[in-house]
């Protein structure tokens, strides 16, 4: 019997959409702060992971990708990479990653002009887009702003798909540092409730 499909189940065409908006304009990538906002105010408001559970577009890619294109060799995950250390260490070194990105964006509207605009996979491999952005349409700031976010957002896609292929679709989700924060949030407030 199959399950009943609901609008939330075709959000994983999102990611689709969002990556390719980027691919021909950067300045899109300021959509992807959607994916930022709204499982923090998920795990705030309501006390609970239900956009990680459900609404994940990315998430979903995977399954769809992994599971039903069966692009997934289907192996558990080694421990390690659920484990509380890697899933909180990952969490710093990627806070520390948005960091830098937010003080780049900083710098350059503070007039500096030695950042350039472009697009770094796993932070450090330079990809020429320079297609993507039309200098002098928007602040300086806002596309330097753009192309980190964006960076950001590809790279922890594409160790998402890497980690999809070698095991299981999801496996991305076990370590994914929004939903490490938004566990914490959760269980930040069900401590607060209960004093």
């Amino acid at each position: 019997m199959n399950k009943k499909k609901h609008w939330y189940d075709y959000l994983w065409i999102w990611s689709i959409v969002y990556f390719s908006l980027g691919f021909f304009n950067i300045l899109f990538a300021w959509l992807g702060m959607i994916d930022f906002i709204v499982p923090l105010l998920f795990a705030i408001f309501a006390g609970n992971k239900n956009f990680c559970n459900k609404y994940c577009g990315r998430g979903q890619l995977f399954t769809v990708l992994g599971k039903n294109a069966k692009c997934s060799m289907g192996r558990p995950a080694p421990k390690w990479l659920s484990s509380k250390w890697f899933r909180y260490g990952f969490l710093v070194f990627f806070l520390s990653m948005f960091g830098n990105m937010v003080y780049q964006t900083y710098l350059v509207a503070g007039g500096a002009r030695s950042l350039r605009e472009v697009i770094k996979l796993f932070w450090t491999i330079k990809v020429p887009w320079g297609w993507t952005y039309t200098v002098g349409t928007v602040p300086d700031w806002v596309a330097q702003y753009s192309f980190g976010f964006y960076s950001l957002m590809l790279t922890s896609t594409l160790i998402g798909l890497i980690v999809m292929v070698l095991f299981k679709p999801r496996t991305w989700c076990s370590f994914c540092p929004m939903g490490t924060m938004t566990q914490g949030i959760c269980k930040l407030k069900t401590t607060c409730k209960s004093i």
